[in-house]
């Protein structure tokens, strides 16, 4: 609704992103001073003196005398895996977002997709987005799915590099396969190989690996792309399932979801087609694909829906 609120810029998150994008926070690991950072990364000594002093009001740098450095809680929610706030990179793919996001004017008389910036460092921080936000959900989801941890399940996981479900299915004694593209194998093969599971690279549009499987899981996956793409996934789903396996489905859904309109602009600005689309739809493409008992549900804060396959 109408809130003055949203005429807050997003100042600190655009402060500390430009000091990821520049390399100043990994420099201020070390103990270091200005004058340093300026040579080192080449940058300007104003810009510099500039954003260190709003990084030591905000508490994200510590200064003594010309000696400044990372403050102990911007150590631990960025580098400390076992701190209680640690997030690491995932702010950089919201940082990420509103760059893209102001393109939107021009998106809408051209149609095109924002141009982005083609750091590599992008898709590990996607990847920790996507980790920080699915941590707390993954468990109960998987529980959902995999009621008897004791059946030792097939698990196909589509687009699951980040690991956060896959893991949460091996947990419950599954046999989990993750699909991602190649860039996102490389990342996380080592923490899967420890894991357990076995990671498929590829592109979900031309193919799958074989199977069998007893679950095929999609998390965030159908907001990418339009109807076309949809429908194809989910009859390619339907030939590496056994007959009476599971679909299931965890996205944001149109109509039923105060949000999901608002998602909708983000996929306009970054997708080529994606949007996010209602219940009837996600019906009648699975009714279509050869899925059956189409239902939906709400757990930790997601949305599931789920069908099985004739």
């Amino acid at each position: 609704m109408p809130d003055d609120k949203i005429m807050a810029l997003p100042q600190e998150l655009l402060i500390l992103g430009a000091a990821v994008k520049t390399g100043m926070v990994e420099a201020l690991r070390q103990y270091t001073t200005y004058t340093t950072l300026v040579e080192k990364l080449n940058l300007n000594p104003r810009a510099v003196w500039m954003v260190l002093e709003a990084l030591v009001d905000l508490g994200y740098v510590t200064k003594q005398g010309e000696t400044v450095t990372l403050s102990e809680e911007t150590r631990k929610m960025i580098y400390d895996p076992a701190a209680p706030n640690y997030v690491g990179f995932a702010f950089m793919h919201r940082y990420n977002l509103i760059r893209s996001w102001v393109q939107l004017p021009e998106i809408m008389t051209s149609g095109q997709l924002a141009t982005r910036d083609q750091d590599p460092e992008n898709t590990r921080y996607f990847m920790e987005a996507m980790r920080h936000g699915a941590e707390k959900s993954a468990p109960v989801i998987a529980e959902y799915l995999l009621a008897d941890p004791d059946k030792g399940m097939r698990v196909l996981d589509i687009g699951g590099g980040p690991l956060i479900y896959g893991s949460a299915f091996s947990a419950r004694g599954a046999k989990v396969t993750v699909l991602d593209l190649p860039p996102v194998v490389q990342l996380m093969q080592e923490k899967a190989d420890k894991a357990g599971i076995t990671l498929f690279p590829g592109d979900f549009n031309l193919g799958l690996p074989s199977g069998p499987f007893d679950l095929v899981y999609l998390g965030s996956i159908c907001h990418i792309f339009g109807e076309t793409e949809n429908r194809e996934l989910f009859k390619k789903v339907s030939q590496v399932l056994v007959t009476g396996g599971n679909i299931a489905i965890v996205d944001m859904v149109r109509g039923t979801n105060p949000y999901a309109a608002v998602f909708g602009v983000n996929m306009l600005v970054g997708t080529v087609n994606g949007g996010t689309w209602t219940l009837d739809q996600y019906t009648e493409w699975l009714t279509s694909a050869g899925f059956r008992d189409v239902k939906f549900n709400e757990l930790a804060g997601r949305q599931i829906i789920t069908a099985v396959n004739n």
